[in-house]
């Protein structure tokens, strides 16, 4: 029976604090768009991307033999 003497005054204390959270997210925008987060995960990468990409550089000499090749004198 005493254990509720200590119980009850911890319980109010993490109650306050769970309170006190509650009002500093408030003040603080964190409930202000909760649309657009969820749909972020629906964005496109591809639509983000510049434009005017640049391409990547063909290489001189491709695994199958393609190219030019250094020692080749004619």
């Amino acid at each position: 029976m005493t254990i509720l003497l200590m119980l009850i005054p911890i319980s109010l204390v993490l109650l306050g604090l769970a309170v006190a959270a509650f009002i500093w997210a408030v003040r603080r925008g964190q409930f202000d768009d909760l649309d657009t987060p969820a749909l972020d995960i629906l964005d496109d990468d591809d639509a983000r991307k510049p434009a005017h990409a640049p391409t990547p550089a063909a290489p001189e000499n491709d695994a199958a033999g393609h190219g030019t090749d250094r020692n080749d004198a004619g």
